[in-house]
């Protein structure tokens, strides 16, 4: 088994749920005591935030970038990040640690193709829903991404950060992401991306009969691609390099 390595803590809710998938699936795959052969780094999701919000992305890749040089050196073999919003910064994480990025995107995009799915929405953090790193990587792929209007947008990404970053999941706010998937579907989407780590806390794919369309939970679908990386042979499944694309 490959060595993986994690950027997470962003947040460690989210984290701890992929860590959960991470070894849950290496066990399904080999059976008996198995599990995941990993290194964690798990950053103080605080001083991120602060980065994020004002817009200093060149100190948040430096910080991510150094971090993942860390897990090199300690036997990682490729990175994850345990974060959608991130992945804008994936080139100089992958510059600076000198490892291959699993990325979350290519993952996501992957399963929407076989489902036949072109037209996707997308519920996310603000960063992730109205910048381009994300929709540009899922168009390259022939997937074209739908956001909700600003007002929904708005109370998407305070979902994200005031509660579920926190460990909240209230009803009333699944009830909220609920109305948004089917106004994103009303619109046009075939499927609808919980692309946030942490909405797929609060909304189950397997349990979204509610739903008009498909949900496809991006955290789910990275740790598959991972775990398909880990087990593959040492010569197979090179990762593209996302400064190439």
């Amino acid at each position: 088994m490959r060595t993986l390595g994690i950027l997470g803590g962003m947040s460690w809710e989210s984290s701890a749920h992929l860590y959960k998938l991470l070894n849950q699936q290496v066990a399904a795959r080999l059976g008996g005591l198995h599990s995941a052969r990993l290194v964690l780094h798990s950053v103080d999701f605080a001083e991120i935030e602060a980065l994020q919000r004002s817009g200093d992305w060149a100190a948040a890749g430096e910080l991510l970038g150094h971090a993942g040089a860390g897990l090199k050196a300690a036997g990682a073999e490729a990175l994850l990040l345990a974060t959608n919003t991130m992945h804008k910064l994936a080139e100089p994480i992958e510059r600076l640690s000198g490892l291959p990025l699993i990325h979350i995107v290519d993952a996501t995009a992957a399963a929407l193709r076989a489902a036949g799915i072109r037209r996707a929405g997308l519920l996310a953090t603000r960063y992730t829903m109205e910048q381009a790193f994300y929709r540009e990587r899922m168009a390259q792929q022939g997937i074209e991404t739908l956001v909700p209007e600003l007002d929904e947008r708005d109370e998407v990404h305070r979902i994200i950060y005031e509660e579920l970053c926190r460990g909240l999941i209230l009803p009333s706010s699944k009830l909220r992401y609920q109305a948004a998937v089917r106004t994103l579907a009303e619109r046009g989407a075939e499927g609808v991306i919980l692309g946030c780590t942490e909405i797929g806390l609060l909304l189950d794919p397997l349990e979204a009969h509610w739903s008009p369309v498909p949900l496809f939970d991006s955290t789910v679908l990275q740790a598959q691609a991972a775990v398909d990386w880990m087990l593959a042979a040492p010569d197979s499944q090179s990762i593209p390099s996302s400064a190439g694309t």
